[in-house]
C-alpha cells in the first residue's frame, strides 16, 4: 500500500539516466575479509585504480569505518597517483556495494532539486548478515548532501534496476519478484511503486540471471541502457555454456520490447567474458557490469580477447568518453565488478 505522503513523482521528481551529469560518485571502501576470501589485500589497490579514474572528473565520496581505514585508503589512493576532489565520510558501512546498500537519487526543477529515496536492504535476501549498517548508509548519505530523503518502502538494490530517464526501468523478474525480498508484493504493485518514486512510466522485464550471481539476477550483469532508446545486452556464443538459454531468452524479450511511445528499442550486443572459475565456483563475470562516468567508462576486464571487443563496442556507443579496462579477474571474486561498487549522484 502506498503511504499517505507525497510520493517523489509527485513532487515533480524523476531519476536521471546514468549517462547525465554527475556532481559525484559514492563508495564504500571494501574490508569485509568473507566478500573477498584471501583476496582482500589483492583487490585493494585494483579498487584504488577505479577511485583514481573516477577522480579525474567528478568528486568521489567514500565511505570508511574508522581513522585507520581512512589512512590506509589516502594511502592506497597515492599510490596509484590519485588526484582530485576526494572526500571521506566516517559511515560505517558492512560491506562495500554502494550501488545497492547506498541512496538511489531523484532529481526535479526548482527548489530542493536533488533527492534520496532509502529503500530497504536486506543483503539479497537476507544472504549476508548483518546488513544493519548498510541499511542506514542512504539517510546518512542525504545528510551529508543536505537533501530530502523519501522512505521508497520496499526492498530494492540500484543494481536491479536500470533507467533510460525518459521513463522506462528495465528490471528482472527472477529478482524483484522474488519472494526473499517482497512477498507481500504482487508485480503491479512493485511496478507501481518504481513508477512513482523514479518517476518511470513503463517496466520492461527481462527473466534470469548469469550463473553465480548472488543477488538473484541483477540486471547491470545482463542489460543497460546507453540510450534512451538504446540497450546493450550481453549474449553468449556457445550453446553448451551453462549462461546460454537464460541470455537467448532475454535477448529474445528485448527484441519484442518497445519504448513508452510504441518504439522498438535498438538492441546491441555485448559478448560474454569466459567463464571465470575460483575454488571450483563459477563467480558472476560480465562485461554489463560497466559503469559510465562524466568522462570514462568503467569497464570490467577479465584478460581474454572479449575484453577489446567490449570495449570498442562501449567506445562506439561513447565517443565522447574514455573506456577505461581495470582487470576484475580478482574483483568478482565479490561477486560484482564496478557497477556494483559505484553509485552516482546527479549533477542539479
Amino acid at each position: 500500500m502506498m503511504t499517505s505522503q507525497p510520493t517523489p513523482v509527485q513532487l515533480g521528481y524523476r531519476m536521471p539516466a546514468e549517462w547525465a551529469p554527475h556532481q559525484a560518485t559514492w563508495l564504500s571502501w571494501p574490508h569485509n575479509e568473507e566478500s573477498w576470501p584471501g583476496k582482500l589485500h589483492i583487490i585493494l589497490p585494483i579498487y584504488a585504480r577505479m577511485v583514481a579514474a573516477l577522480a579525474r572528473s567528478e568528486t568521489v565520496h567514500i565511505n570508511v569505518n574508522d581513522d585507520a581505514m581512512e589512512e590506509e585508503a589516502r594511502r592506497l589512493l597515492r599510490s596509484v597517483g590519485a588526484e582530485g576532489d576526494i572526500r571521506f565520510h566516517r559511515f560505517p558501512t558492512n560491506d562495500a556495494w554502494c550501488r545497492d546498500h547506498g541512496a538511489i537519487f531523484v532529481v526535479r526543477e526548482g527548489e530542493q532539486p536533488l533527492a534520496a529515496i532509502n529503500w530497504e536492504y536486506n543483503a539479497w535476501g537476507g544472504k549476508y548478515p548483518p546488513y544493519d549498517l548498510d541499511n542506514q548508509i542512504p539517510w546518512r548519505m542525504a545528510e551529508a548532501l543536505g537533501v530530502p530523503c523519501f522512505d521508497g518502502g520496499m526492498v530494492l538494490e540500484g543494481g536491479s534496476i536500470d533507467v533510460n530517464g525518459e521513463g522506462l526501468v528495465l528490471t528482472t523478474e527472477a529478482c524483484l519478484l522474488n519472494p526473499n525480498r517482497n512477498p507481500h508484493l504482487a508485480r503491479e504493485q512493485i511496478e507501481q511503486r518504481l513508477c512513482a518514486y523514479l518517476g518511470v512510466s513503463k517496466v520492461l522485464w527481462l527473466g534470469d540471471g548469469i550463473v553465480g550471481d548472488d543477488t538473484d539476477g541483477h540486471i547491470d550483469d545482463l542489460a543497460r541502457f546507453v540510450a534512451p532508446d538504446t540497450v546493450v545486452t550481453v549474449v553468449e556464443q556457445n550453446p553448451a555454456d551453462e549462461n546460454y538459454a537464460a541470455l537467448q531468452d532475454n535477448l529474445r524479450r528485448l527484441r519484442g520490447m518497445t519504448d513508452e511511445r510504441g518504439g522498438a528499442l535498438r538492441i546491441v550486443e555485448l559478448p560474454m567474458p569466459p567463464a571465470v572459475i575460483y575454488e571450483g565456483r563459477r563467480l558472476p563475470a560480465s562485461y554489463a557490469n560497466f559503469y559510465i562516468a562524466n568522462q570514462v567508462i568503467l569497464l570490467p576486464a577479465f584478460n581474454h580477447s572479449n575484453d577489446e571487443r567490449a570495449a570498442a563496442t562501449l567506445a562506439e556507443l561513447f565517443p565522447d568518453r574514455e573506456v577505461v579496462a581495470i582487470d576484475c579477474t580478482d574483483i568478482v571474486w565479490g561477486l560484482g565488478a564496478w557497477h556494483c561498487l559505484t553509485q552516482q549522484i546527479p549533477a542539479v
